[in-house]
Parts: C-alpha cells; sequence; structure tokens
C-alpha cells in the first residue's frame, strides 16, 4: 500500500513540475503552449538513452533540461511573432512532430518497441525505501521550483513577464523590448518540463512513444486553469486534486454496476470535463486565482 501511494505521489509530483513550468509560460507572460509533451518526452527520451550508454543520472538529467532548452528556443522565437491561437497550434504541431520522430526513428529510439531497461533512481535499495526516497527528493525539488518561481514573480523580471501579459503593446511604448524576455521564460518553462520527463522516464523505467500523447498536456493545462493561472499555489492544488480524482475514480466502477474500465475512463474525462466548465463559470481566475504567489 505505501509503496501504491508513492507512486501515485511521485506522479502527481511529476505533473506538478509540468504545471509549474506551464504557470511560467502562461500564468505570468500570456505564451500559450500546447506543446509541454514535447519537451516532456524530449526529457525522457534524453535521459533514457543516455543512460543506458552507462552516463551519470546526475549528467542525464542535465542534458535533458538543456536538450530541452535548447529546442524550446525556435518555439520561442516563433512566439514573437505569433499571437495566443496561432501559437497554440504551432506547439500542438511541435509535439506531434517529436511524437512522430521518436517513433520513426527506430535506429534511436526504438520506435514503437520503446526504450526498456531504464535505471531507477536509488536503484541499490530495497522496493518501499526506494519509493519514497524518490518521492521525498521530489518534493524536495517541487518545493524549491516552487519557492524559486514565487521570487522570481515578485522580481523586477517577473513584474516584466507580467507586463508582458496585460499589455505588451505598451511595455513596448515605455521603451522595453519583450522579445528576449518571451524567448527565455519560454526556455525556463521546457527545461523543466525536461526535468520532469527525465523522472519519469527513471520512475517508469520503460518509456514509448504512446505515452506522450497531447492529453498530458491538456491534463497539465485542466490542472493549473482550475487552480488559478499566475498562482504557484494554484498550480500546484489543481493539478493535486486532478490527479487524485483521476487515480481515485478507478475505484468508482467497482460501486457501479455495468461499468467497465473503458466506460470509466470516459466517464472520467466528462467528469474532468463538466469541473473545468463550472470553474470557469463560477471561478473564472481558479481556486487560487487573482491571490499573492
Amino acid at each position: 500500500m505505501i509503496a501504491y501511494l508513492c507512486a501515485i505521489g511521485i506522479v502527481a509530483l511529476i505533473y506538478a513540475l509540468l504545471a509549474l513550468g506551464l504557470n511560467l509560460q502562461f500564468g505570468l507572460t500570456r505564451l500559450v503552449n500546447f506543446g509541454v509533451v514535447a519537451f516532456f518526452a524530449l526529457g525522457a527520451y534524453t535521459s533514457g538513452l543516455l543512460s543506458l550508454q552507462g552516463v551519470p543520472l546526475a549528467v542525464c538529467f542535465v542534458a535533458a533540461m538543456l536538450l530541452s532548452a535548447v529546442l524550446a528556443l525556435p518555439i520561442g522565437l516563433l512566439s514573437l511573432r505569433l499571437r495566443d491561437d496561432y501559437l497554440a497550434i504551432v506547439t500542438l504541431g511541435f509535439s506531434e512532430a517529436v511524437r512522430i520522430t521518436i517513433q520513426q526513428e527506430e535506429w534511436l529510439t526504438k520506435g514503437v518497441q520503446g526504450l526498456p531497461g531504464l535505471p531507477k533512481l536509488f536503484a541499490g535499495w530495497s522496493s518501499p525505501a526506494a519509493e519514497v526516497a524518490l518521492f521525498a527528493l521530489l518534493v524536495a525539488i517541487v518545493a524549491l521550483v516552487a519557492w524559486g518561481t514565487v521570487l522570481l514573480a515578485r522580481s523586477p523580471f517577473g513584474r516584466l513577464l507580467r507586463a508582458i501579459g496585460d499589455d505588451e503593446a505598451a511595455l513596448s511604448a515605455l521603451g522595453k523590448d519583450p522579445a528576449w524576455f518571451k524567448v527565455q521564460i519560454f526556455m525556463l518553462g521546457a527545461a523543466l518540463f525536461g526535468m520532469a520527463g527525465a523522472f519519469y522516464a527513471h520512475f517508469i523505467t520503460f518509456i514509448t512513444p504512446e505515452q506522450f500523447i497531447p492529453l498530458i498536456t491538456f491534463y497539465v493545462w485542466m490542472g493549473l486553469v482550475m487552480g488559478g493561472t499566475g498562482s504557484v499555489r494554484g498550480a500546484l492544488a489543481g493539478t493535486f486534486l486532478l490527479m487524485v480524482f483521476l487515480e481515485g475514480s478507478r475505484f468508482v466502477k467497482d460501486w457501479i454496476p455495468g461499468v467497465s474500465e473503458v466506460g470509466m475512463a470516459s466517464l472520467r474525462l466528462a467528469a474532468v470535463g463538466l469541473a473545468l466548465i463550472l470553474v470557469t463559470l463560477y471561478r473564472p481566475n481558479g481556486m487560487f486565482g487573482g491571490k499573492p504567489q
């Protein structure tokens, strides 16, 4: 039971890292990124492939973050010319391009067969202790990233990012060039996505292209919107509540006669969609939206 709860907590914390990265991009700067899963996959495959070559895991994690940030640079440059819906379409297309590339380049990624046997963090520990140690490590990292996000949001750089999100034209009229700031924050968010992907790869120890579908991006968006964009507490609370609901609803089918696993999955998505509609109607800023970090 402890191992199961730790596993759920680890996945929730990985999604929390994704939500914190998206909160930097959209919550502060209003950059609409529908390609979260692309950088998540890049981080997972970069760290996984390097670890299979015997590279130390610490180096694998750094490489995953760096590659994700570097590949985010051209998308960040596109954000200078594209707005809202168009940027969303481009990032969504980029995520599918990454997934298809991973699937087709079998010489490197083994395609649909996936990468098995990835080394685990704390591999030398016994089963419950390893999961607990990984959970504790992720708690510390998420807390550190959340604290850093709050400090960044309250800094002059963070106030500039909020100004870009509120009224970019007015900021430009004051003599500030928002271009490089948007690129920087896009790359920083992508680095967090890459780190989350590396943690996911070495927790699951087996990754395939089918694990990195757009649904992951929309789960992250759901958690952020329900919790409140622009708020660290909202990003964390919304993500954790969404994960608790998604996982807890797996047991509801045992209490509803005649509902199969497939049917329960459809009901789960419908319930999440309904919750998102209700939050949008009655709490348009989310549970913590509009409040201090």
